[in-house]
């Protein structure tokens, strides 16, 4: 009938507001949602603690954090290096004739000595460590081994300065074409071949002898398959040659030093040279006098150690 009501459409209609309301707040609750997500919401901080992320926190006051400017840690200083056993002090010393001596740091490759370390003298039989080096280099790079005659000639050039068999060595190392290769593979500055050509008559500077004792440690000398070999060798000098510097260190390091000493009589000039080497763990020291020929040859062995006594710390 006209103007009648039919239930049915009825009460779908007043359903519909409903409906209306219940999509309303869903999308108000996405809506909440996203802007506790969103950066630089002023609802972000409260999200950010609920999921654990730490960095959104520094961000709720509405600026930016730019993790590149924030403080790179300090790296740790490296370890400064252990002194060496020597202080770089002036010393004047109640000695007769000429001295000098020098100390190189083996782990810098830094020098301190005497005013005049880079004056020369006669080296004797200090320079029987580069002859032997020099050989045992050659032959290992020719692919050859020396034979056990050989080496036992070696140990007594080197324990026991025997000038016979130096003198045989040198000859087989090309006499002054070997102490050009001393002046050119370790680098040496002050010296210079003989005028005779001979070994004896090699000159050497204590600064010069300091870097002899540096080439030989870190090899250069003997080449790396006999460098330990000879650092041992020279660690067991013996009888007469056995003086000077490491006989200023306390018996327990004496063992670990290693050294070649030369002594001679001048008659030409009337002098007495006698010149010490030493090699230690982290230092190598050339020490070389030159006095009056009458005075003898244990007046300047006693004053390589001298010498090396008035230049050692207090802790050595």
């Amino acid at each position: 009938m006209p103007g009648s009501r039919r239930p049915g459409r009825s009460a779908r209609r007043d359903h519909r507001p409903l409906k209306i309301v219940a999509v309303a707040a869903v999308l108000t609750g996405l809506v909440l949602v996203s802007l506790r997500l969103l950066p630089g919401s002023p609802m972000e901080s409260t999200a950010a603690s609920r999921w654990g992320d730490a960095s959104t926190a520094s961000r709720s006051t509405g600026s930016a954090v730019d993790r590149r400017s924030r403080p790179t840690p300090a790296p740790s200083p490296t370890p400064s290096l252990a002194p060496l056993p020597f202080a770089d002090r002036e010393i004047d010393l109640d000695i007769k004739g000429w001295y000098a001596w020098s100390v190189l740091d083996r782990r810098t490759g830094t020098i301190i000595g005497s005013d005049n370390m880079a004056e020369t003298s006669t080296t004797a039989s200090l320079i029987k460590s580069w002859i032997v080096a020099d050989y045992l280099r050659r032959a290992a790079e020719k692919g050859q081994t020396p034979s056990d005659a050989k080496l036992a000639d070696a140990t007594r050039i080197i324990r026991d300065s025997d000038n016979t068999r130096a003198e045989q060595f040198y000859n087989g190392v090309g006499r002054s074409a070997s102490i050009k290769r001393l002046l050119s593979l370790c680098k040496l500055t002050d010296s210079s071949v003989a005028d005779d050509g001979g070994w004896s008559r090699t000159n050497l500077s204590p600064r010069d002898a300091a870097r002899l004792g540096n080439c030989i440690a870190d090899g250069r000398a003997a080449g790396p398959t006999w460098t330990k070999w000879l650092i041992n060798e020279m660690r067991l000098v013996r009888g007469s040659g056995d003086f000077g510097i490491r006989k200023a260190f306390p018996a327990a390091q004496q063992k670990k030093i290693a050294i070649k000493n030369g002594w001679i009589d001048r008659t030409r000039e009337q002098e007495m040279h006698i010149n010490c080497l030493a090699i230690g763990d982290t230092w190598t020291m050339g020490v070389m006098v030159r006095y009056p020929i009458n005075m003898g040859y244990e007046y300047g062995m006693k004053n390589c150690q001298k010498i090396t006594e008035a230049l050692l710390g207090p802790s050595t």
